[in-house]
């Protein structure tokens, strides 16, 4: 038997919240920088401040996830401005309790816990095919909602038939 390797890239959707961020920070730039020929070196550190904040949290607003499916096992890693790569989730299928299209009603119990930590990696688009996968991790819950391909679901279907539920 062959090894099956899925990779797949989706991009988050911007929303008004980071747009309005973005634009809220580099406003507060320019402010601060023209402040600083107005009040003198007092405005440094506003300037400091602002250039800081957006060097950190721009490139975050600018947002993709990549999965990785090898065997079984799933990574996802955070991919901010096309530069910067961290992995934000790893799971394995044998430790799979629920994967259903995320409007089932399978997940309604799991919906309403507060124990569970609840992950969204998928592209935020409102006619999005998404999925949920319920894990159990350590003795803890962890609900993922992510977009995967037919061949990432078949195989999960295939390594687990009883836990996804592709309809």
């Amino acid at each position: 038997m062959s090894d099956l390797y899925t990779e797949e890239i989706v991009k988050k959707e911007k929303t008004g919240k980071d747009t309005l961020i973005k634009v809220l920070l580099i406003a507060g730039t320019v402010l601060s920088v023209l402040s600083l020929m107005i009040l003198g070196w007092i405005s440094l550190i506003l300037v400091a401040v602002f250039a800081a904040a957006d060097y950190f949290i721009i490139p975050s607003l600018d947002l993709e996830f990549e999965y990785l499916y090898v065997n079984g096992e799933i990574d996802i890693d955070k991919i901010m401005s096309r530069q910067k790569r961290k992995r934000v989730f790893s799971g394995d299928v044998s430790s799979l309790e629920l994967l259903a299209p995320s409007q089932s009603h399978e997940l309604d119990h799991y919906r309403s816990r507060s124990d569970i930590k609840k992950n969204d990696f998928s592209s935020g688009k409102k006619d999005a095919r998404t999925y949920t996968m319920i894990l159990k991790k350590e003795n803890k819950m962890e609900l993922v909602v992510f977009e995967p391909s037919d061949v990432m679901l078949k195989d999960m279907k295939r390594m687990a038939p009883r836990e996804v539920h592709l309809q």
